[in-house]
């Protein structure tokens, strides 16, 4: 009888650490963090680094010029003068006047013009050549990340095969954990590039590890498909959260604030790592994995990866460019600068969950089609909002068909690995990230510099048509052939329909259970 009040708890456990459930919870969680980290600082680096560099440089300028210049050097641009002591408004009548009025009143009015843009929400931000410079500075800063995301990649690959994705998994938490401290008390442009690059490490780790764990759990081509689906709403609702919760807290509370919230939840997910997927043990895929340069020769992959690429390069361009233009174009205060972004976020919440079930039914590749022609049409409008409310129809139809090409690709890629290789996940999905990476890489690195050279509805247009003229060649994924090795293990059916695959080794090396019951299924 003692024995009996002792048991439950752990064997409650025991039970969870082999449901699939629970391990898509933990993808679930760990999208969801890292990319609220990757879009939490989209509305607050060009306002720090605009308000420390620009305003703190030439507000130890100001301070010379009431005595060393006193006549009309800045007036001419000004028919007017804004007292922030008494909120009144002085019309100014001549070139000369505005000297005058403030030896009359008070001597602070020609320091104005430096530190007005922040003060005076309606009013343009100055310097249109900083701004237009920043532009590749931020888009450098934010390429970072999905530069070094492509290069470790591979190597996080290979790594899962080899030691199982638990590990792997919990490496991309304590690294996304460090990344996250490091911007919280970053003040200088290096220190953020250095926290950004750092997170594209822990990317890496959390993102293969976790698409990889799931497509190995979810062997039912239909449920991989729904799961997949989920997973990625995790991702979306990060996006969703992260640019309007940046720009709030860092506008009322302050740049560190975001990002220590971050470093708590983080926490909180390593917890529940170490609870489930007991990251110390060691658990290779019970197949051998095929080599990634076979993969990389494989036209239908390459299809459904360059399909990822170009459509979430679209965003990608936009969040380095997209703030800096509507600073310069539409005067837009702080919070409007994240909040620009709330509509892609919630359309792509509900594409990519509504499209993890549909894209099954109506063909994936059809569905990845359309979402690419519905991108492309989106980006073209972006440049036609002269307010904030004007870019609600585009950003909105752009999140919704990236996220009906998201979860149509995913799965199609772990769908082709089965189909023409082994079933080996770790490869493919890092194959499946770099290609998100390169999207995120050439965006935001180009994007800035085509900015620069013609402008920013020109962004558009290039990047609009670019993702109109791939969408027919997702044609390709409608019906990819079987290898010959794999002809006698797949059924009849059409290749695009619901299927259940067998591995070549039995699944009670399922790597997430010491003593499980999978024998029953597997029996079954």
């Amino acid at each position: 009888v003692p024995p009996g009040p002792e048991h439950p708890p752990w064997h409650w456990l025991a039970q969870g650490r082999g449901s699939p459930r629970l391990v898509l919870v933990v993808v679930f969680v760990a999208l969801l963090l890292d990319n609220m980290l990757l879009t939490v600082v989209v509305p607050i680096v060009p306002t720090f680094l605009y308000t420390t560099e620009y305003e703190g440089a030439n507000s130890s300028v100001a301070p010379a010029q009431p005595e060393a210049a006193p006549p009309a050097s800045k007036a001419p641009p000004f028919s007017s003068l804004f007292s922030y002591f008494d909120n009144s408004t002085v019309t100014v009548p001549g070139p000369e006047s505005p000297t005058e009025v403030p030896n009359g009143t008070e001597s602070s009015p020609p320091a104005q013009p430096p530190s007005s843009p922040p003060a005076t929400p309606r009013g343009c931000p100055e310097g249109d050549e900083f701004l237009t410079k920043e532009n590749v500075r931020v888009g450098l800063l934010f390429a970072s990340k999905a530069v070094v995301q492509l290069l470790v990649n591979p190597s996080v690959g290979v790594l899962t095969n080899r030691i199982g994705y638990h590990i792997p998994m919990f490496l991309g938490f304590t690294i996304m954990f460090l990344s996250t401290v490091m911007f919280a008390f970053s003040g200088t442009y290096t220190l953020l590039f250095i926290a950004r690059a750092l997170q594209g490490v822990g990317s890496s780790f959390s993102s293969v590890a976790g698409l990889g764990m799931l497509a190995s759990v979810y062997m039912d081509d239909f449920e991989r498909g729904n799961a997949m689906g989920i997973a990625l709403g995790g991702l979306a609702l990060g996006l969703l959260i992260g640019a309007p919760f940046g720009s709030i807290m860092y506008e009322f509370v302050g740049k560190s604030s975001p990002f220590l919230v971050l470093a708590f939840l983080a926490l909180l997910d390593g917890a529940l790592q170490l609870c489930i997927l007991q990251p110390s043990r060691i658990s290779p895929e019970s197949t051998k994995a095929t080599p990634m340069c076979t993969l990389l020769r494989d036209p239908y992959i390459l299809v459904a990866a360059g399909a990822l690429c170009f459509s979430n390069m679209g965003v990608a361009m936009l969040e380095p460019t997209l703030p800096i233009w509507m600073m310069q174009t539409m005067c837009s205060p702080q919070w409007q600068l994240g909040m620009a972004f709330l509509p892609a976020s919630i359309s792509y919440l509900i594409g990519t969950n509504l499209f993890g079930v549909l894209a099954n039914k109506m063909g994936r590749w059809l569905c990845s089609m359309i979402g690419m022609a519905v991108v492309g049409v989106s980006l073209l409008c972006v440049p036609l909002a002269t307010n904030i409310y004007g870019l609600i129809g585009p950003n909105a139809g752009l999140g919704f068909a990236i996220g009906m090409v998201d979860s149509s690709m995913m799965p199609i890629m772990g769908y082709l690995v089965d189909l023409r290789h082994t079933s080996a996940y770790g490869t493919v999905y890092a194959i499946a990230d770099v290609a998100f990476c390169m999207g995120f890489a050439i965006g935001p690195s180009t994007g800035g510099a085509i900015v620069r050279a013609v402008g920013f509805p020109w962004l558009m247009v290039i990047i609009g048509v670019t993702n109109l003229a791939y969408a027919p060649l997702c044609w390709a994924l409608r019906s990819p052939p079987a290898t010959e090795e794999k002809m006698a293990i797949l059924s009849q059916e059409c290749p695009m329909q619901t299927k259940s695959y067998t591995r070549q080794k039995s699944l009670q090396e399922f790597p997430l259970m010491d003593n499980s019951n999978v024998e029953d299924k597997n029996v079954e």
